[in-house]
Order: structure tokens, then C-alpha cells, then sequence
């Protein structure tokens, strides 16, 4: 069993309130002017507030730009990377990999194997593939991708399963860390963490429109403050970033208030040197809004929130990996530059 007390304290001083998830001001660490923070996701290894997604980098006008997305986001401090086997027909994962050629030891490398209804076996494949693609020897986490599915935690906890091959992954020294991920209820990661499994991470949506709708803010963080185990956050714009594009609330407000939870990083999926840059000044130097903010900005959006027409990904299979998929549909950052 892994030693847990680091992350005990460290949730503890995060300090959420008794009624609701309200995370104050100073309770979450900052950085000088100009230096972007980082948080403790396991005891002696720290990660960026802000994460690179992999997706995104098969969305940029070429794959130099990606190139650039990556090498400029590590100069400035970002070290948390995600991506994902199946995204792009491993072309996400390529363009990390030539990326981080001469930087593998400044960043914590993620990537997720994609495996509802495979096997041990499979799952080992498909380690193998992204370990050659992102030019390394090992990852830092490997995450079980898109647990969004009833019967999912049984897939993967029954014998020869996904679970398995986290098991076998870190015995064999490929993977430090492992997880899984989800957009779609609350419910399937609960019943996912009720296997008791020790699992490092935990990875789902979270923006100031999830906490009126299916919310993971509300119903999973708690639960993984009290096993400590780290939560990561995605989908802070709420995927297709359509609350931005309509003007309801801007990128910087929506990514600040994502960075104040009690979150080790927030994933942002990047398509432009432009939105880099915008996500970079948020977070250099972040400050963490003070519980009030965070519940006036609960209650602001609470009556456009509360049908989830701003989370498809929770009542769509928009968002949904699908077997022989060439790409999935993300749509363009671009037009959400501040």
C-alpha cells in the first residue's frame, strides 16, 4: 500500500468548508510574479498548475507548431503533459514525443490506455505503442482513459483486466504512477474508488458549470480528499468552451476559478500559440480566488448550468472515444483567446 500521509496533509491544508466546496484564498500555494506554482501530487513529486493535453496538438496548423506549443510551454515552467493512445491515431502522441526530445527529464509525462471491454494484454500493447511514440522508457502516470461506462469498473477490476496491466506496469518499472479518467457521471468514478484500488490519481471535468450539474466537484473531490489520492482536472472551458464563445464568461475566469479547487493541475487543451500564451499568463503568478468568489461564481452560473447544456460530454457521446474512431471531435481553442 503506498504511503498516504504526504497527500493527507497536503488536502488538509486545502481546507474545503463544511457545506460546500469553498477553497480559501490562501489555502492553495502561490508562486513570485512570473512563476507559474506548482502542487504536490505525490509526496516528493510536484506538477504545474497548468497541464498541456495532448489531444489538442493534432489540432495545431502543423505539427512544428505543436512542436512549439510544447518546448515554449516547458521553458516557462510547465511540466505536466497529458495525452492519450488513441488520440489521432497516435499522432498526439508522436508529436509530444519529437517535442520532448531533450526535455523528457523536465516534465511528468501522462498518457492513458484506451481499454473498455479489452484485456491485460492489449493494455500492455498498447503501453509499448505509446512509449515508442513519445521516445521514452518510462511514464510518470499511466491513467485508465474514458471510464464512462456502467459496467466499466467491472471490465476492468475482472481478471485479466486493465488493472492487471497497472499492476504489471509498475512492477516492471514502465509506469511510476497510475490512475483513471471520465467526463460522464460522478457515479462510475465512485463506484470505480469503492474497489479500494491505490489508485495516485484521478482525473475528470471541472468548471464553475459542473458544480449545479452531475458534479464531480461536489461529489468526487470530497471522495478523493478523504482517500488522498490526487485530483486533476479538465474540460475547464466545459469542453467545446461554448460559455467563452458566448460571452457568458471569459477564458481567464474560467481557468481561475478551475485552478482554485483543490486540484494538483488543470489540463487545458492547447491549438495555438495563442492560447498558450493566454493560458501562461493566467497562471504565472496564480492566486487562487477566495471561497467567496468561488461560490458567487457557483451562483452566477447555477440557472445556466443546471440542464448541463454546457457539459455535453455528460449527456452526449460527443466526447466519446469510439472503437476504429480516426480522431476524436475537439473542437478548435482558437477562438477562445482572451
Amino acid at each position: 500500500m503506498f504511503e498516504r500521509q504526504g497527500r493527507r496533509d497536503f488536502v488538509k491544508r486545502l481546507g474545503y468548508g463544511a457545506a460546500i466546496l469553498a477553497i480559501g484564498g490562501t489555502a492553495l500555494p502561490t508562486a513570485a510574479a512570473g512563476e507559474i506554482p506548482r502542487r504536490v501530487l505525490r509526496p516528493g513529486v510536484e506538477v504545474s498548475i497548468l497541464g498541456i493535453g495532448g489531444a489538442h496538438l493534432s489540432g495545431t496548423k502543423s505539427e512544428q507548431e505543436a512542436i512549439q506549443i510544447v518546448q515554449e510551454a516547458v521553458d516557462a515552467g510547465v511540466n505536466f503533459m497529458d495525452n492519450a493512445w488513441e488520440y489521432h491515431d497516435g499522432q498526439s502522441e508522436e508529436r509530444m514525443g519529437k517535442a520532448l526530445k531533450g526535455r523528457r527529464d523536465k516534465v511528468f509525462l501522462m498518457t492513458k490506455v484506451c481499454t473498455h471491454g479489452r484485456n491485460r494484454k492489449v493494455a500492455m500493447q498498447q503501453l509499448e505503442d505509446s512509449l515508442r511514440r513519445l521516445q521514452t522508457d518510462h511514464l510518470d502516470l499511466w491513467q485508465v482513459h474514458e471510464v464512462i461506462y456502467e459496467n466499466d469498473p467491472d471490465l476492468h477490476f475482472a481478471a485479466g483486466g486493465v488493472i492487471e496491466a497497472l499492476d504489471q506496469a509498475r512492477k516492471e518499472g514502465k509506469v511510476r504512477f497510475v490512475g483513471f479518467t471520465g467526463h460522464k457521471d460522478p457515479a462510475i468514478h465512485l463506484k470505480m474508488l469503492a474497489r479500494g484500488y491505490p489508485f495516485d490519481t484521478c482525473q475528470m471535468p471541472l468548471n464553475c458549470f459542473d458544480a449545479s450539474f452531475r458534479s464531480f466537484e461536489m461529489r468526487v473531490l470530497p471522495e478523493l480528499q478523504r482517500r488522498g489520492i490526487a485530483a486533476l482536472g479538465m474540460k475547464s472551458l466545459g469542453g467545446a468552451g461554448q460559455p467563452v464563445k458566448k460571452g457568458i464568461l471569459s477564458a481567464e475566469e474560467a481557468l481561475r476559478y478551475a485552478m482554485s479547487l483543490p486540484v494538483v493541475t488543470t489540463i487545458s487543451g492547447i491549438d495555438s500559440l495563442e492560447v498558450l500564451r493566454q493560458n501562461l499568463k493566467v497562471a504565472r503568478g496564480f492566486v487562487p480566488l477566495t471561497g467567496q468568489q468561488m461560490q458567487t461564481l457557483r451562483e452566477r452560473y447555477a440557472p445556466l448550468a443546471a440542464d448541463g447544456r454546457f457539459e455535453l460530454y455528460k449527456t452526449s457521446m460527443r466526447y466519446d472515444g469510439k472503437p476504429g474512431r480516426k480522431q476524436h471531435d475537439f473542437p478548435s481553442q482558437a477562438a477562445l483567446a482572451l
